[in-house]
């Protein structure tokens, strides 16, 4: 890769990101990324303003994904009428790898990408419609990506 940050993933965009792909790779958790700003703030950015990177990986080090949760939701008449609603769902450990193989589809789409301590929070759609919640813990990041593109 031509251009690598490391705990910078605050200098970037993932909200309408796509994910191509999640992988479990040896300690750690790879995102495949397409569509990711990239900020002004960010290092390697010598342009002064906002450009865009497709296929961005980033690498959360000594990772575990801890937690993935199903968002709940509501379904509503055309009169906008509550008809049901849907809690949240904590999904099950052994369940990890067929939600992570779901949003493998290159349409699952990021919402936001947030980081509280060591725990990354993925907020993201995937193509079965559904919002999941991945929690991540990791002692860092590093982003990785070829080239930039104008927005």
């Amino acid at each position: 890769m031509k251009y690598r940050t490391t705990n910078e993933w605050n200098h970037f965009e993932f909200s309408e990101a796509y994910v191509s792909e999640i992988r479990r790779t040896n300690d750690s958790y790879q995102l495949v990324l397409d569509n990711v700003m990239i900020n002004p703030e960010n290092s390697k950015n010598r342009d002064i303003r906002q450009m865009r990177a497709n296929e961005l990986y980033v690498t959360i080090c000594q990772a575990q994904l801890v937690r993935i949760v199903q968002e709940g939701y509501k379904v509503y008449n055309a009169d906008g009428k509550l008809i049901k609603q849907y809690e949240d769902q904590e999904i099950e450990p052994e369940r990890y790898g067929e939600i992570v193989t779901t949003v493998n589809d290159g349409e699952s789409r990021i919402y936001a990408f947030n980081k509280s301590g060591q725990t990354y929070e993925i907020i993201m759609e995937a193509g079965d419609e559904r919002t999941y919640v991945l929690y991540i813990t990791g002692t860092g990041d590093t982003e990785e990506w070829n080239r930039f593109l104008s927005v």
